[in-house]
């Protein structure tokens, strides 16, 4: 088949399997979760009633309270106990929404009130996520090598074939990962947020590493939380460097796949060859080679090598 008509073929089955996707999605939650949210409702519908029958409040006065407190509750104002009492606009916690925005997490537990705010905030996350996305790209870029390049390497000098060791690898960094980012992060927030089970931290930092951001689930938002300025720093950190291994995981993954021809069959982009060594390269390369200046005899011992005897995905035979 033409290669033309092959590309098309995968698009349309891509599509097509995406749809069908979706559709399974949909009917799974709405067989789990419509009868949970019936339920909800019906208590809700109990319990106002409950009330409206205790009290001399008539149905359409609390029917306004109630849009009031819901739409203050949006947008991160809560009347519940002294929940007021500490801002959501301090320092700290307006540095854990800046961090939200441009890392596009954006849990919404925290929105701008004015539009002042929401103006600045366009402007703010126009410039903050492409940024965020290249100092991101930057350090993994730092990361190949270490964390990739020279343990793929490592594992083919013990004996192992080049495809087997690429998945070792994968799979060794995965294992990582969940245990560093998942796992372990699970605990310190059920042990944290008192609320929160063990599966509720596991959920949450799945759906905030995946930068999906529900905001059902948001770190330092109880009222009298000690120490809340400083956990929502930690909590920073620990987004950006998750999101950081995330996106190293993910590359790691493409370029296993295009050693094991993956992208190749279904024609997709590859992922592009960047040298690990391009920051040990020199901008401007200069001519003078017979003008050797003495200190360069120092270096040659501690001199790295040239990038072509470096293990890399490169230098891996695909045979």
């Amino acid at each position: 088949m033409h290669s033309v008509g092959k590309s098309w073929l995968l698009l349309t089955g891509f599509i097509l399997f995406y749809i069908i996707y979706l559709l399974f999605g949909a009917l799974v939650f709405s067989s789990i979760e419509r009868p949970v949210e019936d339920k909800l409702r019906h208590d809700m519908e109990a319990l106002k009633q409950e009330f409206l029958g205790q009290s001399c409040v008539n149905a359409a006065s609390l029917e306004k309270f109630l849009v009031k407190v819901l739409t203050a509750n949006k947008y991160g104002v809560s009347v519940l106990r002294n929940s007021s009492a500490t801002s959501n606009w301090d320092l700290a916690s307006s540095m854990f929404f800046a961090n939200t925005l441009v890392t596009t997490v954006g849990y919404g537990h925290t929105t701008p009130l004015s539009d002042t705010g929401k103006a600045f905030s366009i402007v703010y996350a126009l410039i903050g996520v492409p940024f965020t996305m290249l100092v991101l790209t930057a350090c993994v870029q730092r990361l190949m090598y270490p964390l990739v390049l020279a343990p793929v390497g490592l594992l083919q000098r013990t004996g192992m074939e080049p495809r087997p060791a690429t998945v070792v690898h994968f799979l060794l960094l995965l294992t990582l990962v969940v245990l560093c980012f998942f796992v372990a992060p699970a605990a310190v927030f059920s042990a944290v947020e008192v609320s929160w089970s063990f599966l509720d931290g596991i959920y949450f930092s799945f759906i905030s590493l995946c930068t999906i951001g529900l905001g059902d689930f948001v770190p330092g938002t109880q009222p009298g939380q000690k120490y809340r300025q400083l956990y929502q720093v930690s909590v920073m950190v620990y987004l950006f460097v998750g999101l950081m291994m995330m996106y190293l995981l993910l590359r790691t993954f493409h370029k296993m796949a295009d050693l094991h021809g993956l992208t190749t069959f279904l024609q997709l982009p590859r992922c592009e060859e960047t040298d690990q060594d391009e920051d040990r390269e020199p901008i401007v390369e200069t001519n003078h080679e017979d003008q050797t200046p003495p200190y360069l005899t120092e270096k040659a011992a501690s001199k790295p090598l040239e990038p072509g005897s470096q293990p890399s995905y490169n230098t891996i035979n695909k045979g």
